[in-house]
Formats: C-alpha cells, sequence, structure tokens
C-alpha cells in the first residue's frame, strides 16, 4: 500500500462523537507512552501528522486521520499511568472501550507494547479483553531500535509465551522501529489486505 494522502480530520471527546464516515478504521492503543504518535507518523510517511510528547498521557480524545481517501486511522487515548487524576483515567478508559465494542467501522486494532520490556500485566489483560470480544487485533512491538537484535527477540519469545499462558490463539506480532521504519512495509501490505479484504 502506498501512502498518497493523509490529513488529520478531527477529535471526539466521546465514543459517540465520532464522525459517521463510511471509511474502514484502524484504531492503535497502548500503555501510555508506547510510541503511538511516532508510529503514526511512520506508518503514514509524515513528519508532524501526529504530535509527539515526552509526557505520559498526551492523546486524551479519539484522533482520526483520513488516509488515501479510503480509511481511517484512529488515534486512542493510551491506558496505564499517565500524569492526570484516577477520575481521568476512568473517563478514557470508558470512552475507549465504548468505541472498541461498538464502532461499526472498526476493522482492526493494533496493540502497541514497548518492546525494551518483558510483557506487562496491563498489555496482556487489555490483549485478553480484546480476544475474548472477538475483536480482532494484531500486536506491535514498538522502539526495536532502542535495544540489540537478540534483545528483541527474547522479548518476542517472552511475550508469545505469555500470551499462550493466557489461552489466547497467538496473534501476528509484527516488530516495529518508527526510527528506521522496521515493519512498515509489511505491516501496511497487511492492513491493505485485512480492511480492504472483500474489495475488488
Amino acid at each position: 500500500m502506498q501512502i498518497k494522502t493523509a490529513v488529520f480530520s478531527g477529535s471526539s471527546a466521546a465514543y459517540a462523537q465520532c464522525p459517521q464516515t463510511p471509511e474502514p478504521e484502524l484504531a492503535l492503543v497502548g500503555r501510555s507512552n508506547v510510541g503511538k504518535s511516532s508510529l503514526i507518523n511512520m506508518l503514514l510517511d509524515r513528519k508532524h501528522i501526529a504530535k509527539i510528547s515526552r509526557k505520559p498521557g498526551k492523546t486524551q480524545l479519539i484522533n482520526h486521520f483520513l488516509v488515501n481517501d479510503a480509511w481511517c486511522l484512529v488515534d486512542l487515548p493510551g491506558y496505564g499511568w499517565a500524569q492526570v487524576g484516577s477520575t481521568k483515567r476512568h473517563q478514557w478508559k470508558k470512552m475507549v472501550r465504548a468505541y472498541l465494542l461498538h464502532r461499526k467501522q472498526l476493522g482492526l486494532v493494533l496493540v502497541l507494547v514497548d518492546a525494551r520490556h518483558p510483557p506487562q500485566k496491563l498489555d496482556l489483560a487489555f490483549i485478553d479483553w480484546l480476544r475474548t470480544r472477538h475483536i480482532p487485533f494484531v500486536v506491535l512491538l514498538t522502539k526495536a531500535d532502542k535495544s540489540a537484535k537478540h534483545q528483541v527477540e527474547k522479548k518476542l519469545t517472552a511475550l508469545q509465551s505469555a500470551l499462550s499462558d493466557i489461552g489466547a490463539v497467538l496473534p501476528r506480532i509484527f516488530v516495529t522501529s518508527s526510527r528506521d521504519k522496521t515493519g512498515r512495509e509489511e505491516l501496511l501490505c497487511y492492513i491493505q489486505h485485512t480492511l480492504f479484504k472483500h474489495s475488488g
């Protein structure tokens, strides 16, 4: 898939406020500060279409990006620790879950997991939540450039083992790096096949 056009098309403070457009949607979600904004910029081949912040919890709304006038990439607030109060985190959780459970346009969820760390309980719990609700997803190991290759492979094996332990059928897992664009072409091909598998 070639990215010909990509534009920010709006933010929503609640699932019910999301645009009622027909394009299939691809949602990104992960722990706060896992690298969602960097991955969006890399995937869409735009330097600053998503704002990058060192402060966890930067994304507080459901953000839509229209790609190739054919599909939407949706950036969801991160889960886990962020420099906000528990009330705000609870609101984000409800907003994200409502979107994931009820958005008819949703075709695939990308769950971002930091390749520098062992499998985290929050990541595994969220993946299990998606699995038990039959929401299609794949896993992206992010920031692969920040560790040696053998260390990334160890984290990949540990993640696969942890997912097996919770009874999950192993999802597709992509190793990615926003800095050197590792995994970009493979992921775009998968997105093309998944979102438009019934077209043409």
